[in-house]
């Protein structure tokens, strides 16, 4: 699970700071590496290398609402609903994230790496 810390500016004015959290299951990732033609890493590379900007934002807003979810009180579960994903895309904090994502490949390239599951070796 990635925790984010996001200061952004809301629609009052008002500079906040706050945590938002981010994490695909083993489950989530395997879904959307059997659901892309040669892969998701496959898919990534190539569109990155083909500089393919449009592709490149629908990746990136996909897989950051994708993984965002609130975790629960008791630390069981990790929610994420189709009106969580709207309301978080609809604040400035999803806004500050996007860009940070989309011009710096670090962050891209550690968000990415925050929220894909570590797989232990056996």
């Amino acid at each position: 699970m990635l925790i984010k810390k996001i200061t952004y500016i809301d629609f009052d004015g008002n500079e906040r700071t706050e945590d938002f959290y981010f994490n695909l299951t083993k489950a989530e990732v395997a879904e959307m590496e059997m659901s892309t033609e040669g892969g998701l890493a496959k898919m990534l590379s190539k569109i990155v290398s083909a500089q393919d900007s449009k592709r490149i934002i629908e990746v990136f807003k996909d897989l950051i609402l994708k993984a965002y979810g609130e975790k629960s009180p008791d630390g069981k579960r990790f929610i994420k609903t189709q009106d969580l994903r709207d309301a978080f895309s609809q604040t400035e904090a999803y806004s500050e994230l996007f860009m940070e994502l989309a011009l710096n490949a670090d962050a891209a390239a550690a968000f990415v790496n925050g929220i894909v599951p570590i797989t232990p070796n056996k």
